[in-house]
């Protein structure tokens, strides 16, 4: 080799090197985001990303904690506050493990990502594409939005990708706090199409304190008691479904909000003995849904909290007001 080759490879070399720093300064720049915290100067709301929890906050007042990594089958919402601070989830209590505090699972082909005891799916982590802290007119939001995976049980084949957008607020008239749970679900490349099954309780569920077990009521938008399925479980359409009683001593209304947008009407599923339970299901035990790969499945969701007892007519009035509000 000549010195005029050597030193041109020297050179390409040194390129390549700077090239491998350069991508690796940015990954750790990526990766030095994870405990930061991003806010707006016009907004109380702040986002804190750490490498496993999601937090969102008002000024200094804890809202809701999102665990998405260290979680063995799937992401969800472990903690979520009225403006008093109070929490109203319970995770994985002893009875079933698999009640992960605020959780969306399904079946997906047979592959159940509900119960996590034989052979489940997993819902994987794969990114947030979007950590958000803005304002709609008076309104301050706050949220992220991440890619996540959903796996058969041994994580070899690839049955749903998941985008889910999480935005909460705060409002002082009514005070109370706000989440909307947004899910898109795309058929994965490869595939014509997948079919969502389930439980009668499968969807969106929240398992509530255990202080809050057996002493509550639920009220609807039609104020029926709805269709027993057994024991204390019943199913209800309606717009809306709450539950009021008492976290800790401390009385509390939460309500689930149906969107008039989502495929179906939203079939409640509520229980309160021996444990308070609500679920916004899809009616996936007698219709099952299928997602084409033309076309994606959005599902939207709102939950809100109140301190204190709420009365339907309060509730079916924000249950519209938030319906109206832009996506």
């Amino acid at each position: 080799m000549s010195g005029m080759e050597k030193m041109r490879r020297s050179d390409r070399m040194i390129k390549q090197s700077r090239n491998y720093r350069s991508i690796y300064l940015g990954t750790l720049a990526l990766f030095a985001c994870l405990g930061q915290r991003f806010s707006y100067a016009q907004s109380p709301m702040r986002v804190i990303v750490e490498p496993n929890t999601v937090s969102v906050c008002r000024d200094e007042q804890l809202l809701l904690r999102y665990c998405y990594r260290g979680v063995p089958f799937k992401p969800y919402v472990q903690r979520l506050f009225s403006p008093a601070g109070v929490n109203i989830l319970r995770d994985a209590p002893i009875d079933h493990k698999h009640h992960h505090a605020l959780m969306f699972a399904v079946a997906v082909d047979g592959v159940n990502f509900w119960e996590e005891q034989r052979a489940p799916g997993r819902q994987e982590h794969q990114a947030f594409t979007d950590v958000t802290v803005d304002r709609h007119g008076d309104i301050p939001w706050a949220g992220v939005t991440e890619r996540l995976a959903w796996l058969n049980p041994n994580g070899t084949e690839l049955l749903l990708n998941e985008r889910r957008t999480i935005r909460l607020c705060r409002l002082n008239d009514p005070k109370l706090t706000l989440l909307t749970w947004e899910s898109r679900f795309e058929v994965p490349q490869g595939k014509k199409s997948v079919t969502l099954t389930g439980s009668h309780y499968f969807g969106l569920g929240m398992r509530f304190l255990e202080s809050m077990d057996k002493i509550g009521r639920f009220l609807n938008a039609h104020d029926q008691p709805g269709q027993v399925v057994r024991g204390d479980e019943r199913l209800v359409q309606s717009a809306w479904c709450a539950y009021s009683a008492e976290a800790d001593g401390k009385p509390v209304t939460v309500a689930m909000f149906d969107h008039p947008d989502n495929p179906r009407p939203v079939t409640w599923f509520t229980m309160t003995n021996p444990f308070a339970y609500l679920s916004a299901t899809l009616n996936l035990h007698k219709q099952p849904l299928t997602v084409l790969s033309d076309k994606s499945l959005r599902l939207r969701y709102g939950v809100a909290l109140w301190d204190g007892r709420m009365s339907s007519e309060l509730i079916d009035r924000f249950c519209h007001r938030w319906a109206e509000w832009p996506r």
